[in-house]
């Protein structure tokens, strides 16, 4: 095939493309945002498989007694006994020393290694919440493995990194949903209708708008019984960002369907006897789909940042919960800055999470707007 010919099948392709066709083209044009799709893919990864790549239930306190606050252990194939095919680790033992003003001193056993398994049986969990197992990656012969150390609980940080990102991802998701969803009806209405209606609804998305989202979070935590379970309370302040999230979408669905409701195709369907619902759902809201989800993958990542931050200043989730919030509230104290650096490790993956969002976000803004290149 001539080149003259490729570029024109390359121009039939372009021309006879979808909307979605379009907008993929465009975005694996951009570097950043791929790396941070592959980024946000394999943590949105991690985060699902976490009973399985996890090697301890992260709510088990005191699991390792003789190995609180420990550094991370980081498993080697060479040592001075010479190399080996299997990655092991030294057994540590711990005392205190009076030259260390009584704190753990750990010392490493260089001539006994213990071995990792890979597929070892070890806690019980429900992948994906309903599939029953017991087998995870890696494990020990004897004794624990802790790649990003422990808590003063004894607890795994590594582990209880992996089950935070799974439910920081559940909470953004499900508040994105409940504000997509009330977005889509809202804005909806007010756009297709206009007039009184749309006065009245805007004035109604104005209040919620400037309602203080603190204080309004610290009225809530004050009448929350303290006997609620974790459950209940992932699922309330899940319903209350999803119910305070949803007035931006809102207004951009508005201003759309402002447009478009005068369109051709839209009286079309009127004069044919199409009622408004059938109108706004199959015509209108179709015709802007691809920027409703740009949208919605923009508002992940603030919806991510509200968890994290009222669980951070305890107003959200707490333990035994596993989140990033949480998590987070560790690392406030002096004495883990000054002796338990491996504290702020779940840190990295928050702000890699919430930095892969903006870049997916901001490439599929830039892939969705078909003058963007034109611009540049």
């Amino acid at each position: 095939m001539t080149a003259v010919a490729k570029d024109q099948k390359a121009k039939e392709a372009y021309f006879t493309a979808s909307q979605r066709q379009l907008i993929w083209a465009r975005f694996k044009k951009q570097k950043a945002a791929m790396v941070a799709a592959t980024v946000l893919a394999m943590l949105i990864l991690s985060g699902l498989f976490a009973p399985f790549l996890a090697p301890y239930d992260p709510t088990i306190a005191g699991r390792d007694k003789d190995y609180l606050n420990g550094a991370p252990q980081i498993p080697q194939f060479c040592d001075k006994n010479g190399c080996s095919l299997r990655p092991f680790l030294h057994p540590v033992t711990r005392e205190r020393s009076i030259q260390t003003n009584f704190r753990w001193v750990e010392k490493i056993n260089d001539d006994e290694r213990v071995y990792m398994q890979f597929f070892v049986r070890g806690d019980e969990y429900k992948l994906f919440g309903f599939i029953p197992g017991d087998v995870h990656l890696f494990g020990m012969e004897e004794g624990y493995v802790h790649l990003f150390g422990t808590d003063s609980a004894g607890k795994d940080i590594f582990s209880r990194t992996l089950f935070a990102i799974w439910t920081s991802l559940q909470v953004g998701t499900l508040g994105v949903v409940i504000s997509f969803v009330l977005a889509l009806i809202i804005g909806g209405v007010a756009g297709y209708y206009g007039g009184m209606v749309d006065s009245v609804i805007q004035m109604i998305t104005d209040a919620v708008r400037t309602i203080p989202s603190i204080p309004l979070f610290m009225a809530i935590a004050a009448f929350i019984p303290p006997e609620w379970s974790a459950e209940t309370r992932f699922f309330v302040i899940t319903m209350i960002l999803g119910l305070v999230g949803w007035p931006t979408l809102a207004r951009r669905v508005r201003t759309h369907l402002l447009v478009e409701r005068n369109q051709e195709y839209v009286l079309a369907a009127q004069l044919c006897g199409a009622s408004a619902g059938h109108v706004i759902r199959k015509h209108l809201l179709p015709s802007f789909t691809s920027y409703i989800i740009v949208d919605l993958v923009i508002s992940f990542p603030y919806m991510v940042l509200s968890e994290t931050a009222l669980s951070f200043i305890g107003l959200g989730l707490k333990d035994p919960v596993n989140s990033l919030g949480v998590m987070l509230q560790n690392v406030t104290k002096a004495d883990v800055l000054l002796n338990y650096q491996w504290y702020f490790i779940p840190v990295v993956f928050f702000i890699t999470l919430v930095m892969a969002f903006v870049f997916v976000g901001d490439g599929l803004r830039d892939a969705a707007d078909p003058y963007a290149e034109a611009r540049k």
